[in-house]
């Protein structure tokens, strides 16, 4: 007897050396199956920015202080111009479209942050199942009833068995490698590139809008010119209407200053039809039907302001919207690459439930219904890994997509700015010489008119003197015109406003 004992002691502990063994074994097969899970590339700097802008100006020098973001009212300095933006945001389906996408990245965050807590259910179910006489829960229930062990109340209904059940279940997945948190920092990138996203919207949009009141602007102003141009080529038509009448001029002179009329009213109704053009694109742009654009009859100007301050490259640069945009994306990509990378590891899941439980709705409420259990369980990837590798993989190359997209936006703005800090400092020497060379063809056109009738001059030199100030008139307007296209395209590059 004694030896049986010794044996049977015996054959136990070499079973329980075997499990020992066993699932040590196992533990490091999984371990060495995590551990083999390749890396995430964590660089997400770009190269770094020059620091000045490559102009000759002294306004284009980095002092290292932090740039201040615009002010779109004190910018564009125009109220109607401002009434036309606040509109905009008020009314343009793009913009109200961009809002409800970042209400649905929001809700995305919410969820992420959702997804490391415990979900906890509340569950009531109830079933019935007639077992089969010859399957073990069949025999089972009937051999139970058999017993001497067990009283009336547990005696199992054979034809068909309920079950009841009414408590609350809960499941929970640790996250030891950071895949849910590293889901939940994507989803929260992502929720700052779509505000970023939005301000890109709106910066866009209140630079579209400018630029067609603008160009409202420069129509009213070259139509006033073509008027005053009129009655100038009127007048110069009765003076030569009546030097015709007394024998001084031809009948060819009057027909050609018939022509250059017709000429300036049909460039006019073109003109007009330009006006009514721009005033429909705007119009769209505000969510509107019709009606009419409000707008001043002179350009105004806040951007000089602007350059005369030190500007920060590296500050301005990084705080453009789409800069902005582009580098939570990266750091999104980044934790999506660092989730993927979780998968290689083993997923701890805990559960349980509480409540009570019976095969007998007579009994379910007694206390000897009471029930709970808890669960835990190791799972790690082995056959499927080529799946998740391919996963991480993918991944991870968007991350550098994103990265080369980063970098890419980060040297556009870069070289956007400093070609427009040329471009407006060209335009004012620009203005400044078309303004003095009208000054000069004013005079040119009433000493025409002087010396036609002293008879120095013929009527083609009128005609040629009255062309080339209309012409370099037009052309003042559409370099006014340009030189704000510059402005907003500088508001644009410095980032918008607030």
């Amino acid at each position: 007897m004694k030896k049986s004992l010794n044996q049977y002691k015996a054959v136990t502990d070499q079973n329980y050396k075997f499990k020992l063994f066993s699932l040590l074994l196992v533990t490091g097969i999984l371990l060495f199956t995590a551990c083999s899970a390749p890396k995430v590339n964590d660089n997400l700097a770009a190269k770094a920015l020059p620091k000045n802008f490559d102009v000759t100006s002294k306004k284009a020098t980095d002092s290292g202080t932090t740039f201040v973001p615009l002010q779109t009212a004190t910018y564009f300095k125009d109220q109607k111009l401002e009434q036309l933006l606040d509109k905009a945001m008020a009314q343009n389906p793009d913009y109200l479209i961009m809002e409800q996408r970042i209400l649905i990245a929001n809700s995305h965050l919410k969820a992420a942050k959702l997804a490391l807590l415990p979900s906890l259910d509340f569950q009531a179910d109830a079933s019935g199942t007639r077992y089969g006489k010859y399957t073990m829960e069949g025999v089972g229930n009937f051999d139970t009833n058999l017993s001497q062990n067990i009283s009336d109340k547990q005696r199992i209904a054979t034809a068909t068995t309920p079950n009841f059940f009414l408590g609350g279940k809960v499941s929970w997945e640790a996250d030891i490698w950071g895949k849910l948190s590293n889901r939940k920092k994507a989803a929260r990138d992502r929720y700052f590139a779509s505000q970023q996203g939005m301000r890109l919207l709106k910066t866009k949009l209140l630079g579209d809008i400018a630029e067609l009141y603008y160009e409202l602007v420069a129509l009213d102003k070259q139509a006033l010119i073509y008027k005053r141009n009129l009655d100038t080529q009127q007048q110069a038509l009765h003076i030569v209407s009546a030097q015709r009448s007394v024998g001084k001029a031809t009948e060819l002179a009057v027909q050609q200053f018939n022509a250059q009329n017709n000429n300036i009213l049909a460039e006019a109704e073109q003109l007009n039809l330009k006006i009514n053009q721009a005033e429909k694109a705007l119009l769209t742009l505000l969510g509107e039907y019709g009606g009419k654009i409000e707008r001043n009859t002179d350009f105004s100007s806040g951007y000089l302001k602007v350059l005369n301050q030190k500007i920060s490259v590296d500050s301005i640069i990084h705080k453009r919207p789409d800069v902005s945009e582009a580098y939570f994306e990266l750091r999104a990509t980044n934790a999506d690459a660092k989730a993927a990378r979780a998968a290689f590891f083993p997923t701890l899941n805990l559960g349980g439930y509480v409540g009570m439980n019976s095969f007998s709705l007579t009994t379910f409420f007694d206390s000897g219904s009471f029930a709970w259990q808890l669960l835990g369980g190791i799972t790690a990837p082995i056959f499927n890994k080529g799946q998740i590798k391919q996963e991480f993989f993918t991944a991870n190359r968007r991350q550098e997509i994103s990265f080369l997209h980063y970098q890419n936006t980060i040297t556009t703005a870069y070289n956007e700015l400093s070609a427009l800090l040329h471009r407006t400092e060209a335009f004012e020497n620009v203005l400044k010489y078309k303004s003095k060379e009208i000054e000069h063809l004013e005079i040119a056109v009433n000493v025409s008119n002087d010396l036609y009738l002293s008879g120095y001059a013929n009527y083609l030199e009128i005609i040629n003197a009255q062309k080339n100030k209309l012409q370099a008139e037009l052309d003042f307007v559409d370099i006014q015109l340009k030189n704000a296209n510059a402005q907003i395209l500088l508001y644009k590059a410095l980032g918008g406003g607030m």
